[in-house]
């Protein structure tokens, strides 16, 4: 303490820079300004056309005709199961797509974000699905199943066509067996194979 009694003098301190509002320095990305989520219209049309499908399949499975001495689960537990998770997964779908929590684009090197929803595949994919919903009654599970395969992987790019409809043939000729034959699932057999026991035709 000083002989006045006054105190000492601070020390002289160098001038700090502010920070000032500018270009960043050379080899740093100017930050992006962050853009509001975007609605996709698809993912909604998608959303909304899982819910009313499963809608349907809670519907057409209360007209399930069930046999008086069913002591199991019964056939219309599996279409009930199936509809329930369609209509929650799509209302759970709805949800995300109307606040803005799509799903986000792949960053991968085969994908171009920027190409547009190709309608046609899709209206040709729901025309499969129709013709097959349709063909169940009058040509039986089986070819229906085959028909709804082979025409959803041709429409995607599958060749050649009748390798498809082999394999689909095959996938309904198996579900036949397990949900027709074995569980006693109402699926008709159709008239190619009526007679057939393990069939249920």
């Amino acid at each position: 303490m000083s002989a006045d009694g006054a105190a000492p003098a601070a020390p002289d301190l160098p001038d700090t820079p502010t920070a000032e509002a500018g270009p960043p320095p050379p080899g740093v990305p100017e930050p992006v300004p962050a853009e509001p989520p975007r609605r996709r219209w698809g993912e909604l049309v998608l959303a909304l056309a899982t819910t009313a499908l499963g809608a349907y399949v809670l519907v057409a499975a209360g007209s399930i005709i069930v046999p008086g001495s069913t002591n199991t689960l019964g056939p219309r537990a599996f279409p009930y199961l199936v509809g329930g998770m369609l209509v929650a997964a799509g209302l759970v779908l709805v949800a995300l797509v109307l606040t803005g929590r799509g799903g986000q684009e792949e960053g991968g090197e085969d994908v171009d974000p920027t190409i547009r929803t190709d309608w046609l595949t899709v209206a040709l994919l729901a025309v499969v699905l129709v013709v097959h919903v349709f063909a169940i009654n009058v040509v039986g599970w089986p070819f229906a199943a085959a028909l709804l395969f082979a025409g959803a992987a041709v429409v995607l790019g599958a060749r050649p066509w009748w390798r498809a409809a082999l394999v689909g043939l095959v996938l309904g000729l198996v579900i036949q067996v397990i949900f027709g034959g074995m569980l006693g699932l109402s699926l008709p057999a159709g008239p190619l194979l009526e007679g057939v026991s393990f069939l249920r035709g």
